[in-house]
């Protein structure tokens, strides 16, 4: 039986982003439209679904248990589901970890968003921070990985450290925050961050960005994907 039987029907089997002018519809290609709140149901992860179909969202990105809803809501769409691991604190085994982006790649994840082990880096255990994202990487395969380094914990110096690490680790994305610590993305991390990674890797801004005028200064300041659950009134405004 389909997960969606006697349930709402699925998304169009097309982006519907023409419902935006152009700067919205770029915009919106950017925007990795989040659901991860531990409150979530399936009928929420079926909206989030629906709106990225509608406006052409880079990604779904949900908690792991909801991955394969994604996939197949979205079935016939460039949208990947985005699954995030070792979420929110990363305060459990590289093992852990592994296995976790190993299963929601083998569910149909074409992103994983994991979180660093943040006491070992403000411990200055950098091999070992390391050695945790370098094997979530190789359990991703080909999957691309962003790498949350949680700023609002961070001094710029040990900002700069998780950025140069995540990078040697074979990353393909540094992201500010999980959403859940105690500030969000800023201007100035998303700039200081960008000036480390250079154009090996993108950046992704998220927490607390809930306006249009949020997203682009995100953007301007050198954010390459914007993480948001506000991302319909970002680019309807």
């Amino acid at each position: 039986m389909s997960l969606y039987d006697n349930e709402t029907p699925r998304p169009s089997q097309r982006s519907t982003s023409e419902v935006l002018d152009a700067d919205a519809a770029s915009l919106a290609r950017l925007i990795d439209h989040t659901v991860l709140k531990p409150d979530t149901l399936a009928i929420d992860v079926d909206r989030f679904c629906a709106e990225a179909a509608r406006f052409g969202f880079a990604s779904v990105c949900v908690n792991g248990v909801y991955v394969p809803r994604v996939v197949e809501r979205l079935a016939g769409l460039s949208i990947p589901a985005c699954a995030v691991v070792g979420f929110p604190l990363g305060a459990m085994s590289t093992r852990a970890k592994a296995f976790e982006a190993s299963d929601a790649v083998a569910a149909g994840a074409g992103e994983i968003d994991m979180v660093i082990h943040v006491g070992a880096l403000k411990d200055r255990q950098f091999d070992a921070v390391e050695a945790d994202i370098a094997t979530v990487k190789r359990a991703c395969g080909s999957t691309l990985l962003k790498v949350i380094i949680e700023t609002c914990l961070l001094t710029d110096d040990e900002k700069r450290a998780a950025c140069s690490i995540a990078a040697s680790a074979g990353a393909d994305f540094v992201k500010t925050s999980t959403g859940f610590g105690h500030a969000g993305a800023t201007i100035e991390d998303v700039a200081l961050m960008r000036g480390v990674v250079g154009n090996a890797l993108g950046v992704k801004a998220s927490g607390g960005i809930r306006t249009r005028t949020d997203a682009e200064r995100m953007v301007a300041a050198g954010a390459s994907r914007i993480g948001a659950s506000a991302s319909v009134a970002i680019v309807q405004a």
